[in-house]
């Protein structure tokens, strides 16, 4: 038995060090050298705090310096004021711009106001009011405005120079008048307009610069890692994608943009006249050809309802001008009957498909590759769609289901609608059902979306916070927030870094420790003992 395990004896309680020299006549090694060990434990802990408060304190937060940017989108039929915010330290890094704020304008677009341009400027009186409250007072000053007017002023400008100057010109004053740093306020093209689109859904899903992980699995990336965009306004349209291996025979639809170190060859094209809005007066202006009694029965309506027009108002667009021709009535009495097939080959036939200079080609003579890759759909595509209950599934809802949901609802009677609906004004509601064949005659028709390309759209309303939409690639652009080239970056963040050093630290000292406990074990008893 050994003589420190005589618990039985009571003797558990003296010395062991003690007993061992009594017997052995030598002094024994130490047993369990507490004061070292708590030396040990001491220091170990020490450091182990020390290195968890360097951790903790490096990764402190900075306090934050937050830029702000303002676009005002004039469009045909309403103006929006976006407020768009980023931290001054990552204005190169990709997602980082999002939206804070957007106002609408009340009342029409700024093309409406062509009789009083003044009141195009008092307009945006409230939306800017609203700005000046979302962005701190101390940086109104270094907070950059932008107007941009898209396809409504276009046709103003083609239909009177002169007044839409006044239109522009009566804007800028009240822009200028505000605190903010006013950049400038112009007409865009259809061009810049999709373009702009597509660099924002791109820059908003991080498309561009791919960081981390992904740059050692280039085989998750598509070949032009980028979704093609769909923006459909009242006056105009435009598709925007990145070809695949497919020349552009078309310079005027091509664009080469270097973003983030990477080339993109990029085709667009904006169909002026062809936004919802213009494409229902395309429609009318042709039904009235074939009208004798100023009486007609449009199947793109709902049963039940009635409106009267003057002929005169489909003329005074230049998308309609053209079309103009004396007629024995002056008022138009439209009746709704709600045949969708019916509307869809009537809508068809402001699609001009007989005639294609190049090897593909979607309306009008108008060069179109072959789509590509996914596509976001925005602006009205998503309204009409969203309203239609087709946005809310995580998946893309099939062709035949949308088609299918488009026909029922123009069936419906008119009175059903107006009941379930009482919130959304008369003339909005009245054509939500020609909206939804016109957008499945445009996309299917007219830019070859067939049942297995359209499960790659998705209607986009948001990505995170901002709006799908030209404006914020349009202030991105303007900024120079977008580099040619891609910023050297660092394998880590700071933080990782921190955190992976505490981490290795932390496992060295436990092996090291282990290490010692293993190969230096000491013992209770010298050999021989009883």
């Amino acid at each position: 038995m050994s003589i420190c395990g005589m618990k039985s004896q009571g003797l558990y309680s003296c010395d062991c060090n003690w007993w061992i020299q009594q017997v052995t006549g030598t002094k024994p090694r130490t047993c369990c050298p507490r004061k070292s060990l708590l030396i040990l434990g001491f220091l170990f802990a020490s450091a182990a705090i020390a290195l968890v408060a360097m951790a903790v304190t490096q990764n402190k937060p900075l306090p934050k310096n937050i830029k702000y940017g303002i676009v005002l989108d004039a469009g045909s039929s309403h103006t929006n004021l976006y407020v768009y915010e980023w931290p001054a330290e990552k204005e190169n890094d990709t997602g980082v711009v999002h939206q804070v704020e957007v106002c609408t304008v009340q009342g029409s677009g700024i093309s409406g106001y062509s009789k009083d341009p003044d009141e195009a400027g008092l307009s945006l009186q409230n939306c800017i009011k609203r700005a000046q409250e979302m962005v701190p007072e101390q940086q109104h000053r270094d907070t950059p405005v932008y107007l941009g007017a898209t396809a409504g002023m276009r046709l103003l400008s083609l239909q009177n120079r002169s007044v839409a100057d006044r239109v522009l010109s009566a804007v800028e004053n009240m822009l200028r008048s505000s605190p903010f740093d006013f950049q400038g306020a112009r007409v865009i093209s259809g061009q810049e307009e999709g373009a702009y689109g597509w660099i924002t859904i791109n820059y908003l899903l991080g498309n561009f610069k791919q960081t981390g992980w992904l740059d050692f699995l280039p085989h998750l990336q598509s070949s032009s890692g980028t979704s093609g965009a769909l923006d459909l306004g009242g006056a105009s349209t435009q598709i925007t994608f990145v070809p695949d291996h497919e020349p552009i025979e078309s310079q005027e639809n091509s664009l080469h943009f270097r973003l983030y170190g990477k080339s993109y060859n990029v085709y667009t094209h904006s169909f002026l006249c062809y936004g919802k809005d213009q494409a229902l007066r395309l429609k009318l202006a042709g039904d009235l050809q074939s009208t004798q009694n100023g009486s007609l029965l449009d199947p793109c309506f709902h049963p039940g309802y009635f409106r009267v027009m003057n002929t005169s108002d489909l003329y005074t667009s230049p998308c309609t001008a053209n079309g103009e021709q004396q007629l024995p009535f002056r008022r138009l009495h439209l009746q709704g009957n709600g045949d969708y097939q019916v509307c869809r080959k009537a809508i068809q036939k402001i699609f001009n498909t007989s005639h294609c200079p190049y090897s593909s080609c979607s309306f009008n003579g108008i060069f179109l590759p072959p789509l590509q890759g996914k596509f976001g759909a925005f602006s009205a595509f998503y309204f009409v769609m969203n309203f239609l209950n087709l946005t809310t599934e995580k998946s893309p809802v099939p062709l035949n289901r949308v088609t299918s949901t488009v026909q029922r609802f123009c069936s419906r009677p008119w009175n059903e609608v107006k009941a379930e609906f009482p919130n959304i004004k008369e003339k909005y509601l009245s054509e939500y059902c020609f909206s939804g064949a016109y957008i499945l005659s445009l996309l299917e028709n007219g830019y070859g979306f067939t049942a297995e390309k359209w499960q790659n759209i998705q209607f986009l309303g948001k990505i995170g916070s901002s709006d799908a939409g030209w404006t914020l690639g349009y202030m991105l652009n303007l900024t120079n927030m977008i580099p040619a080239e891609k910023p050297p970056t660092r394998p880590l963040s700071h933080a990782s870094y921190v955190g992976l050093m505490v981490f290795c630290s932390l496992v060295l000292v436990a092996v090291l420790l282990l290490g010692c406990f293993i190969f230096h074990k000491p013992k209770c008893l010298q050999k021989g003992l009883i």
